[in-house]
């Protein structure tokens, strides 16, 4: 419980100017079909868009980063309004709903396509990102953490088939098994947080 209070009161440590247009942000944790319902169901996000980066390799497919070799994992793009929600919450909920020791994967999903990222844009974030594993290093994972922190570069949008999954894709027996419990833990955690109307 104290872990998880610590991620909620993350967002107030930080100051930041308040901001009229929408931003973005990019986390990969493992199956973004899974981390793309996370957010989605944020208050302030508007929407979270499944992609891939962090790699060496030009446009690259789902095909291509399930061998490893692209450098890529799969990421969401979160797109949010700042003055609903802020990066740094953003950043607690990417923390918070996963496991930042695992090294490449979230179980059930392992490779190098499935590592933990918090990709940042500005030095701000990366000082946010940094100052959010210390804390959880310090407190919590004893120096554990695995998480990247990567300056973005570019991003690419996944096929079509694959945003929005969870939601349109119920039945799937991964969704099933996998992609409603971890997002129903995560809404256990952070309920102050949700949408009044789910996602």
């Amino acid at each position: 419980m104290k872990k998880i209070f610590v991620l909620v009161f993350l967002s107030t440590l930080f100051v930041t100017q308040a901001q009229s247009k929408k931003e973005v942000a990019y986390f990969a944790s493992g199956c973004f079909w899974c981390v793309e319902a996370i957010f989605e169901s944020v208050e302030g996000v508007e929407e979270a868009v499944s992609g891939y980066a962090g790699g060496h390799t030009s446009n690259p497919t789902y095909q291509k980063i399930g061998t490893g070799t692209t450098g890529h994992s799969e990421t969401v793009a979160v797109y949010y309004n700042p003055k609903v929600v802020n990066f740094q919450t953003l950043v607690a909920v990417f923390f918070g709903s996963h496991d930042p020791t695992t090294i490449n994967g979230q179980h059930p999903d392992y490779g190098s396509q499935y590592r933990s990222i918090a990709f940042y844009k500005t030095n701000n974030e990366k000082k946010i990102i940094k100052d959010v594993i210390k804390l959880l290093n310090e407190k919590y994972y004893k120096g554990k953490i695995a998480t990247e922190v990567t300056k973005f570069t570019k991003f690419y949008e996944a096929e079509a088939y694959h945003q929005n999954y969870e939601r349109i894709h119920p039945e799937n027996p991964y969704i099933q098994n996998v992609s409603i419990p971890r997002l129903n833990r995560f809404k256990k955690k952070f309920p102050k947080i949700l949408k009044k109307t789910g996602h």
